[in-house]
């Protein structure tokens, strides 16, 4: 826990700087829902195929899925969503001629059945 998902249109490769994000985005929301620095975990999946509105070329997103366990405010989950989307915004770059759709979605861990082991 948290387990977070970025999606990204490939046009972004060279302008996400994502283990920044990643990185950003652990320290803060660690803090933020009490939760340790070594759980979060973050996966990233390049998106070579998205069509947007009217699908012109230069329309790109990039969307995260933040899926935390149960037990916190609304309060907490918007400043969650929110402080993603901030950092987010500031990973992304230049938008060179980009319109860059960023989205965030902060949803709970379905069920209380979760389950980790560390091997060291």
């Amino acid at each position: 826990m948290p387990q977070i998902t970025v999606e990204y249109s490939a046009q972004l490769a060279g302008r996400f700087d994502r283990r920044a994000f990643a990185l950003a985005l652990h320290a803060e929301a660690s803090a933020l829902i009490d939760s340790t620095l070594g759980s979060f975990k973050t996966r990233f999946y390049r998106l070579d195929e998205v069509v947007i509105g009217a699908g012109a070329e230069t329309d790109v997103m990039v969307h995260v899925d933040l899926a935390i366990l149960p037990g916190r405010s609304r309060e907490t989950k918007q400043k969650l969503g929110q402080t993603a989307l901030d950092l987010l915004v500031r990973h992304l770059g230049d938008p060179g001629g980009l319109s860059t759709q960023a989205t965030v979605e902060v949803r709970e861990l379905e069920g209380a059945d979760y389950h980790k082991h560390v091997l060291v």
